[in-house]
């Protein structure tokens, strides 16, 4: 399954700029206003961020370029959170940092983790595949 998923670079210019750069903005938007509203939401959406980061990875050869996704896409995510705050204006149910930009930072260096996981994945699945067809080749003779 992961080493069937198409390549980020494979895809059409238009499916990686939505996917690659409005969606991470757009749900760290929404994640931005529901941190005003419900701390469990907050960390429910933060949650489904981190498998997104991961899931994005899985669409790079390896860990590094999956890195770098991440990296871009928590930058973006961090960003579109912190500016929906503001513009809601509530009281974060979360406590923030107190220089809540660095907040951005943080987010950037977990999605390039997280990338660089579903990449490392995606790498380990399609190096394991030739291994298994040749172990069961050794095994049939």
């Amino acid at each position: 399954m992961l080493r069937k998923a198409p390549l980020f670079h494979e895809r059409p210019l238009a499916l990686r700029v939505v996917t690659g750069g409005i969606v991470p903005a757009a749900f760290g938007g929404v994640t931005g206003i529901v941190l005003g509203v419900s701390a469990a939401g907050y960390w429910g959406l933060s949650l489904l961020a981190l498998a997104g980061g991961v899931l994005a990875g899985v669409e790079h050869r390896d860990g590094w370029e999956g890195a770098d996704r991440g990296l871009v896409g928590g930058v973006l995510f961090g960003t579109g959170l912190l500016v929906a705050h503001a513009i809601a204006g509530t009281h974060a149910k979360v406590s923030l940092p107190q220089f809540e930009p660095i907040l951005v930072l943080f987010t950037a260096i977990i999605g390039m983790f997280a990338g660089a996981l579903g990449g490392r994945l995606r790498r380990g699945a399609t190096e394991q595949a030739p291994a298994r067809i040749r172990a069961r080749e050794r095994a049939s003779h």
